[in-house]
């Protein structure tokens, strides 16, 4: 009865926050209506201002886990229920945040409360559980946005806050403006804090402007993406045994012969994709027979992205980037850092397997790599990102601190083609290249690969499910960003102060609470 008393009592807010959520989700590609995420940080702060923190933790929850199912709906070639599962996961952390929110907007100068609270959510959901999943960071949402240069500073987490920070100015103005119209004659004084906090809304996305974002180039080097395609998009991309081999194979061996004719300028090294190797090519002769020729041909190396069995680790495979050279073969090497759980191994496998049979479709755990991925490949020392691994700030910040002057992130989307996906992972890679002034290079299976400048923006892509060859010539830069320099601080920093705000509303709270049935009768009993 009480659950029903709620639910009747909160069902228009609940409506309205489920309303921000899908908002929320559009600002994200494929849609990249970027202001709505400004919209949805708005609503919920107005959703939450003034509630209790168990009100403030359903509003949350009721704006999370909608924009999550719509964000993560690719999911659904493993199975919706897969997607409902982790939009639940994710959405108990914006649940948290609607709490903390909640709190915090008894305090003064609460918008700024409210956006550090948002970077404590991102912080604590890029970590947990299995390493955290960082989809869905305001920061995503805006990769093509006036907040964008930001990244150059403080990473995706200064971009989120500014994102954060604007939302909350512009439900303090829309506050401003109710109180304004009750006012009767002193609209004009009760209007000026609105007006205030709409022109530090503005100057907060015209910030960005100001930031410059480096690109001069210290070096050059031609590269060819090969993007070989597969046979079907889904769970069972793979089809027959070598296909997917086959197809790279086919691809840069056409790129040697456009070359030897003069259609095409040599390049000084060749990307292929992750899994562009569908057998391990050091067990299977006919694979590694296959990427001699196919690098012989265009005489140059190739970051070939391969599933090889662990050499000490029985039953474990390595996801690698294995840099192939024309004439000594295979050499270095990038295992992936973070596999992705349930995905590419199974925590817990003996005791889900039991009761989750689609399990058994991961039958070998991935097992994770110990050093950062910076590799010579030809004259470049680029530093090979893998997969999901693009969404994580320390993955990516540590290559590039090693000494990268571009970015690879060899990719497989075939499974979730023509989902949304794919563009997705694609804006994350544009907020890299800022964050760090790095070039990046995306090269997948089936799509979407790209060149994307130091400055963000896409020089070059392909179509998902063709075969294609992009060449380009791309900048090497030695020099580093801000952000470089700063690392993981200004995230520490603003999600503490966020905890910390949190905290002192509590505080707060009880020191102002009305005293009860007991301490009243103390201070009769006292007279």
């Amino acid at each position: 009865m009480r659950l029903a008393r709620l639910a009747r009592r909160e069902a228009a807010r609940t409506a309205l926050a489920a309303l921000a959520g899908g908002c929320l989700a559009a600002a994200f590609p494929p849609y990249d209506l970027w202001p709505l995420s400004l919209v949805a940080v708005a609503a919920l702060a107005l959703l939450t201002r003034g509630r209790t923190a168990r009100q403030g933790a359903w509003t949350g929850f009721a704006l999370g886990l909608p924009f999550f199912f719509f964000l993560l709906r690719w999911l659904h070639v493993v199975g919706y229920d897969a997607v409902v599962g982790l939009s639940i996961v994710e959405a108990a952390f914006l649940a948290v945040l609607g709490a903390g929110l909640a709190r915090a907007s008894r305090l003064p100068a609460w918008p700024l409360w409210g956006a550090c609270l948002w970077v404590a959510q991102e912080w604590a959901r890029d970590r947990l559980p299995f390493g955290g999943f960082p989809w869905g960071r305001l920061a995503f949402a805006n990769t093509g946005s006036a907040f964008t240069p930001l990244a150059a500073l403080g990473g995706a987490p200064l971009v989120t806050f500014a994102v954060a920070l604007a939302g909350g100015t512009l439900a303090y103005a829309a506050l401003a403006a109710r109180r304004a119209l009750g006012a009767g004659g002193g609209r004009l004084r009760a209007a000026l804090p609105g007006a205030g906090a709409l022109v530090l809304t503005g100057a907060l996305i015209g910030a960005g402007y100001a930031v410059p974002v480096p690109t001069r180039a210290d070096d050059t080097v031609d590269v060819a993406i090969v993007q070989g395609n597969v046979e079907k998009p889904g769970m069972d991309f793979l089809g027959r045994p070598l296909m997917v081999l086959d197809n790279h194979v086919e691809a840069t061996l056409q790129l040697a012969r456009d070359v030897q004719a003069g259609k095409v300028r040599r390049p000084d090294l060749v990307i292929w994709p992750e899994n562009s190797s569908d057998l391990d090519p050091f067990q299977y002769s006919q694979a590694y027979d296959r990427i001699q020729r196919a690098v012989q041909a265009v005489g140059v190396p190739v970051l070939v992205g391969a599933l090889v069995d662990h050499p000490g680790k029985p039953g474990f495979i390595d996801n690698k980037g294995i840099v192939w050279d024309p004439v000594t073969g295979p050499g270095a090497w990038y295992a992936k850092q973070h596999p992705v759980p349930f995905g590419e191994y199974v925590p817990f496998r003996e005791q889900l397997s039991q009761v989750i049979s689609r399990l058994q479709r991961v039958p070998r755990d991935f097992y994770p790599g110990d050093r950062t991925g910076v590799l010579q490949v030809g004259p470049a020392r680029l530093g090979d990102v893998i997969c999901f691994e693009v969404a994580y700030d320390g993955i990516v910040h540590d290559t590039v601190r090693a000494g990268a002057r571009a970015l690879v992130v060899q990719t497989n989307n075939a499974t979730y083609g023509r989902t949304g996906q794919p563009e997705q992972q694609l804006a994350m890679s544009r907020l890299r290249a800022i964050e760090h002034g790095r070039a990046v290079v995306t090269a997948a299976t089936s799509g979407i690969s790209a060149v994307v400048a130091p400055d963000g923006r896409v020089l070059q892509r392909s179509e998902e499910f063709t075969r294609d060859v992009i060449s380009a010539r791309i900048p090497l830069r030695d020099g580093t960003t801000v952000a470089d320099r700063v690392g993981a601080a200004p995230e520490w920093a603003l999600a503490i102060v966020g905890l910390l705000s949190w905290a002192a509303a509590l505080l707060m709270g009880r020191r102002t609470r009305p005293a009860g049935p007991v301490e009243n009768m103390d201070k009769k009993g006292q007279q």
